[in-house]
């Protein structure tokens, strides 16, 4: 659920989003992709559907134009329609309506395939700006009522009588969309016939460094050890107060102008994931399609471990071992090599501590109320989601300093929205309506989980190891990928048999259980 975008962008303007933000805004890098070619159609959506709802200081009878893509070209009459929640960002670009999974579904089905833009992202803007008090309407219950109202009442172009629930639809959802897709069928399981949560992440906690242990334990383990002494070794600077070694340490990196220590342990760790932020590519967006994934994580690795670096690599590993009682820093000047050669020139203007590069400490960069994708996300997660992404405690390794909490990530939500007239955040993120669906209790009929057994994301989602042994039913479905990422059943190859076994394996179940599910409902 991180981003690798960054950029500051309007909600009016198009752009693509990689597979799921997690950063609070930058103006750092863009990675281009081809916009969409399908046409844009609009759906007039309330702002707010509960107008009786103590929850909101302030109601509003207005609507707001949701923007959605429609595929017919498989549609026969009387086929379902497959609803793609697009979830935190725009939906140009990477629309899932070419080789997906709702691909295969929409052939096999005779079935029309949607993909709907939430509010707040992409041009779906209930307002201009996104002040605190202009993002009062986005709430989890606001989001997910959208799909029930769209499912209802739409009128999709040269299609008619599919309306739900006289008509099976089928909702899809990856990521936050797939605790989207998940809170919607327990909650208006009667207006969708079925739907797949996929990495969906159905719990919400305040800090989660549990988002590193696929890393420390399935990453190139010579790498992950290196990287686990260098931070127990800065940790232990930071720790004895020696300011003058913390400085050489940034300026080895090339970022002594770092004035902030906790800004100085995310730049360095955004090959591994920097805490909500990141502009590479990591061990996210690997995937077992190659012209879908990316091998950044792979290549970080393979240059921190080089053992026929260059000399002024080498000799950088003791710069500091006078301040760690003569140890010698493994790789340390492989690490601030790679740093040195792929992440600092993300900053083209050098001025590494300002709020559009690496330094989070201006306020007046968070004060910036222009509608994005990243700004609306950022606000769910202060409000509701959590997961604030955190350092392992003194005792356990860590593949980021310590001084990385959930402190660092909350004055973010507090310099981005300050207490308007009709809203304000929470001290910290109200947990409890996130998890008021279900949590790791979570049940709803004709709704399957997938996860991935290697997805950063796993422990907050159905499969987590903090939730009970989960078992197969035909009304409460579920799968786990061996050896799987982040949504890695999201995407499919035309040819399904030519897939990888347990990637191909998910696939044929999710299709087995949908057609299930279409049986069932004509029955």
């Amino acid at each position: 659920m991180k981003l690798s975008l960054w950029t500051w962008l309007a909600c009016h303007v198009a752009s693509t989003f990689a597979l799921s933000p997690r950063h609070p805004a930058r103006n750092l890098k863009t990675r281009a992709t081809a916009a969409s070619n399908h046409t844009a159609y609009y759906f007039d959506q309330a702002i707010d559907h509960f107008p009786q709802s103590s929850r909101y200081a302030r109601h509003s009878n207005g609507k707001f134009k949701q923007r959605y893509f429609v595929e017919t070209s498989y549609y026969k009459a009387g086929g379902p329609v497959f609803l793609y929640l697009a979830g935190e960002g725009p939906i140009d670009g990477d629309t899932h309506l070419d080789v997906s999974l709702i691909t295969h579904l929409m052939e096999q089905f005779n079935g029309a395939g949607v993909v709907l833009e939430n509010r707040y992202y992409g041009t779906s803007c209930p307002f201009n700006s996104s002040t605190t008090d202009e993002l009062l309407y986005l709430t989890t219950e606001q989001v997910i009522a959208d799909f029930d109202v769209f499912a209802r009442k739409v009128t999709l172009p040269g299609l008619t009588d599919i309306n739900a629930p006289s008509m099976p639809w089928i909702l899809y959802g990856g990521s936050y969309p797939g605790a989207l897709s998940a809170f919607t069928k327990k909650t208006y399981g009667d207006t969708f016939a079925g739907a797949i949560s996929s990495s969906g992440v159905i719990h919400g906690q305040l800090e989660y460094p549990q988002w590193y242990d696929p890393i420390q334990l399935l990453a190139p383990q010579d790498c992950v050890a290196s990287i686990n002494d260098i931070v127990d070794n800065m940790d232990y600077l930071v720790k004895s107060n020696n300011t003058a070694a913390i400085q050489q340490l940034k300026e080895l990196f090339g970022l002594g102008a770092l004035k902030d220590i906790r800004d100085f342990a995310q730049t360095i760790a955004f090959p591994i994931g920097g805490p909500f932020v990141y502009p590479t590519y990591t061990w996210q967006e690997i995937n077992w399609d190659p012209t879908r994934g990316h091998i950044d994580f792979f290549d970080f690795c393979r240059n921190v471990t080089d053992g026929n670096a260059p000399a002024n690599n080498t000799e950088a590993d003791s710069a500091l071992a006078a301040n760690t009682k003569g140890q010698v820093w493994k790789n340390l000047g492989n690490y601030a090599a790679y740093i040195k050669r792929v992440v600092l020139p993300l900053c083209p203007s050098g001025d590494y501590n300002s709020g559009e590069c690496f330094g989070t400490q201006d306020t007046a960069h968070w004060a910036n109320t222009t509608s994005n994708y990243v700004r609306s996300y950022l606000y769910t997660t202060c409000t509701e989601f959590g997961a604030y992404q955190s350092a392992q405690p003194y005792g356990k390794k860590s593949l980021i300093s310590r001084v990385i909490d959930a402190e660092y990530t909350q004055e973010w939500c507090n310099k981005a929205f300050p207490a308007g007239q009709y809203n304000s955040i929470p001290a910290t993120p109200d947990l409890d309506i996130w998890n008021a669906y279900g949590d790791f209790n979570f049940t709803a009929e004709n709704l399957l989980f997938v996860d991935g057994t290697a997805d950063p994301w796993k422990d907050l989602c159905y499969h987590s190891d903090l939730a009970p042994q989960r078992y197969w039913s035909d009304a409460y479905p579920q799968h786990l990928i061996n050896g799987a990422g982040h949504v890695w059943d999201l995407r499919t190859l035309v040819d399904v048999s030519a897939e990888p076994q347990f990637i191909r394996e998910a696939t044929y179940l999710e299709l087995r259980t949908v057609e299930r599910w279409l049986k069932d409902f004509r029955a």
